[in-house]
């Protein structure tokens, strides 16, 4: 029993949504532009205020401070056309989510 649990931490910390901001394009492993209107976005987001409520969900984010803490590190683009993904921010958890199919869908996580 003792040695399923540190199996089992380690399992539920690798599905974290954990998103990592970067300073440069190049360190990002997915550029994000905000834009202004839902209907414009692939994904809407929900920030959330603790790591353990983004687990398994591409669309709450929770930021982390450190790259090695992240899932998935991120670069805000100026521009729509430089975008990987295009993020709507939303004010209510049962907003957030996918609006179509997207080829980073369920590897946020």
């Amino acid at each position: 029993m003792k040695a399923i649990f540190p199996l089992l931490a380690a399992v539920s910390l690798s599905l974290a949504g954990n998103v990592y901001v970067t300073d440069y394009e190049y360190q990002a492993d997915l550029n994000v532009y905000v834009v202004d209107y839902e209907y414009q976005a692939d994904l809407s987001v929900y920030v959330v205020d603790y790591e353990y409520q983004a687990r398994g969900e591409d669309s709450l984010w929770y930021f982390c401070d450190y790259g090695y803490q992240a899932d998935v590190s991120v670069y805000f683009c100026d521009y729509g056309y430089q975008a990987d993904l295009k993020v709507y921010y939303v004010d209510y958890q049962y907003q957030a989510g996918w609006r179509g199919g997207h080829p980073w869908q369920e590897r946020l996580h």
